[in-house]
């Protein structure tokens, strides 16, 4: 039997629905990228430095990637709705606690780990429930829902000032706690997985040599494609988080630029890291992981490239490579988990996913620690752009050895 009706409607036509209830919830799941609206109202509240003021951020992100591969194996057996319900409720409650907080320690576990380790719970659910839905898509799909992810700051950078300027900074995330409860709590009720068959064909199985086998996490680990792909979605994020980490600092000590136009250019990157995703998405869903790879590997090339020619009152050189690096960044994201239901199906998608997720942690520390490195080594983040090259060289180098053949043992 196939699945009759979603929303009350056809599968083909009702599984749309679950793309703007998915974007929402990550727009309230990717607040964590506003962070930097909270970090001078902290270090004038609990009279911090900057450093101290970013161990709740640093501590998030551990904690959301460390959790992603343990709330992988949970969600077949609860649920989406009841994941997603959990993940929403440990990020509220992180929240609302970070708004009693007397000191940045505090709110280092309020918010770095109790609030990060709900996004772990919740982010890799409406993936996992969109790629069974979309046998037919994706890539397209997944990138679509992570978009509300990668462009969360629009919404909530704004919102959030707006919040602190009248209503102060700890009851602000009281306020935004309480709203991302009722929020994910709503739009987590529809979410299922498919209880039948859709009917509707998967391109991937259907057009090319991909093996339509499940692969259960532990066979998973013994197949190249897992390596290869977890080795360039490192690469990926390691130089995708690197170029988030430099974007303001090389914009002013090498373009010269001033504070304000540096600000407003990182939200324009922002734009392009959101739309990475829906278009890698499709390029997978195209192209297969493989090409997808290649594709994101050049750009960075000619991006860095083009950076190693930048000099002061260079801004339109600055604004095209930085926005092509963004681009590929918020790529990743959807190559990543497209390529895992391709090569290793949907089945145990979730915990599987949470596996290959756990690059992206590793990829975080190396950019982050590399940049700063080679910064005071060398004296200048141009430098960085010769080390992105070289990355970028590796990660095709790899594609091409390791994701050309599926199913390798």
């Amino acid at each position: 039997m196939r699945e009759s009706k979603i929303f009350g409607m056809p599968p083909e036509k009702g599984r749309w629905l679950f793309i703007p209830l998915g974007i929402i919830i990550f727009i309230c799941l990717g607040t964590v990228y506003s962070w930097s609206v909270f970090r001078t109202p902290l270090e004038r509240l609990f009279h911090i430095g900057a450093t101290q003021s970013g161990l709740p951020y640093m501590v998030f992100l551990a904690s959301y990637a460390t959790l992603m591969p343990i709330a992988g194996g949970f969600i077949e057996k609860y649920g989406p709705r009841m994941m997603i319900i959990a993940g929403g409720l440990a990020v509220s409650i992180g929240w609302i606690l970070s708004g009693y907080a007397w000191n940045i320690y505090i709110m280092t576990i309020t918010y770095g780990v109790i609030a990060g380790g709900g996004v772990g719970i919740a982010y890799g659910v409406p993936i996992a429930v969109i790629s069974k839905w979309f046998p037919d898509r994706k890539g397209l799909a997944v990138g679509l829902i992570l978009l509300g992810f990668g462009m969360s700051p629009f919404v909530t950078a704004p919102l959030a000032k707006s919040l602190i300027d009248s209503h102060g900074l700890l009851q602000t995330f009281q306020i935004l706690g309480i709203a991302f409860l009722m929020i994910i709590f709503l739009l987590a009720l529809p979410f299922r997985f498919p209880t039948e068959a859709l009917g509707i064909a998967d391109r991937n199985q259907s057009k090319n040599r991909i093996s339509s086998l499940d692969l259960n996490t532990k066979n998973m680990l013994k197949t190249s494609n897992f390596y290869g792909l977890w080795a360039c979605y490192t690469i990926g994020t390691f130089i995708g988080l690197m170029v988030v980490g430099i974007t303001g600092a090389v914009g002013t000590e090498i373009i010269k630029l001033d504070g304000k136009t540096t600000a407003l250019m990182v939200s324009v990157f922002a734009v392009f890291n959101g739309l990475g995703r829906p278009l890698f998405g499709w390029i997978t869903d195209r192209f297969y992981p493989l090409k997808a790879a290649v594709i994101s590997y050049t750009i960075i090339i000619f991006a860095s490239g083009f950076m190693l020619w930048a000099r002061e009152g260079t801004f339109l050189l600055y604004a095209v490579s930085f926005s092509l690096l963004w681009l590929t960044l918020g790529g990743w994201l959807a190559i990543a988990p497209t390529a895992t239901a391709i090569f290793f199906g949907s089945k145990y998608y979730s915990k599987n996913y949470g596996f290959v997720f756990t690059a992206y942690g590793a990829g975080a520390i190396l950019g982050v620690l590399t940049s700063g490195i080679l910064r005071d080594l060398l004296g200048s983040y141009i430098f960085v752009f010769y080390l992105m090259i070289f990355l970028a060289l590796l990660g095709i180098t790899t594609a091409m050895i390791m994701l050309r053949t599926y199913g390798n043992a």
